[in-house]
């Protein structure tokens, strides 16, 4: 999903990227899969990838440290974002589309955003959001 991803934000104007982001900020630690960077809207996109939807309420909690934490955690990158965004791209499969499903009222709560307003937002980032979707070798539906 990494090199998916990466060559997804490659084809887009404007953005680059960090994979493995590790941080420690106020004693909270952890590794963003990817950590975007758009320089001319100053927005920072957090990407999480999962291959398995396991915890949905872990992955909501995690991702809104993230969020929290974005400014102080791409310090060190030379970045200074106005917003801090964050993304959760879902390998699709049988089994994950059960999960979110399952979970939709909370998943949606935190990541109202889907891959079609996602797109969108990727080509011209203004303000904030909280995107879910479901990924193969493009972003899709979700």
């Amino acid at each position: 999903m990494h090199e998916s991803i990466a060559g997804r934000l490659h084809e887009l104007d404007g953005w680059i990227w960090r994979p493995e982001v590790t941080f420690s900020v106020y004693g909270e630690r952890g590794v963003i899969d990817v950590a975007a960077w758009h320089a001319a809207s100053r927005s920072l996109l957090i990407i999480e990838l999962k291959t398995r939807l396991v915890d949905p309420q872990e992955l909501v909690a995690v991702m809104d440290r993230r969020r929290r934490l974005g400014r102080a955690i791409t310090s060190d990158l030379g970045w200074d974002p106005l917003t801090v965004s964050t993304w959760v791209a879902i390998e699709e499969n049988g089994t994950n589309g059960r999960r979110v499903t399952a979970h939709r009222r909370l998943l949606r709560a935190a990541f109202p955003v889907d891959g079609r307003g996602l797109r969108a937002w990727l080509g011209h980032p203004t303000g904030r959001i909280g995107a879910l979707s479901f990924w193969s070798d493009h972003l899709e539906e979700g």
